[in-house]
């Protein structure tokens, strides 16, 4: 029997494929969520292309006419910087509270507070990591047809 996964589930695990470092494979958080490769692939696939299921309005943006989910690499500096001066003062109850309402996870505020407290703004490389991200699967896609 197939194992069904709820619409959370697949906007989180698309989440965490996302937002991984450049050192984890795709098939490593695959492995860790115990779904297959290619059904993770095929979930960032079709949430690329607003196809994933049921996406709820929550923590979603338009861009050119279009309607996308907000990942965390998405936001400005002056929105996380807003993010972490917003959660610098609530308890951890309060923080993940926001941090759903928001379509982020706690540890993504801790690492934006540990960015601003370094002074260094790594932002621009890791906008290049997606960026360099995406050209390879349109490569890959290119020379697939």
């Amino acid at each position: 029997m197939r194992a069904r996964y709820n619409q959370s589930f697949k906007l989180q695990a698309v989440e965490k494929a996302l937002s991984r470092s450049e050192e984890i494979s795709l098939a490593a958080i695959a492995k860790s969520l115990g779904v297959g490769n290619s059904t993770l692939s095929k979930w960032i696939y079709k949430s690329r292309n607003q196809t994933l299921e049921d996406v709820s309005n929550e923590s979603v943006y338009k861009v050119s006419g279009g309607v996308c989910e907000k990942r965390p690499q998405d936001w400005t500096e002056t929105e996380k910087l807003n993010l972490v001066i917003r959660c610098g003062s609530m308890t951890d109850v309060e923080v993940n509270q926001v941090c759903r309402e928001q379509g982020v996870y706690a540890h993504h505020i801790n690492q934006w507070k540990a960015v601003f407290s370094n002074g260094t703004m790594t932002n621009r490389e890791d906008s290049n990591i997606a960026e360099n991200r995406r050209l390879k699967l349109k490569i890959r896609r290119s020379k697939k047809n």
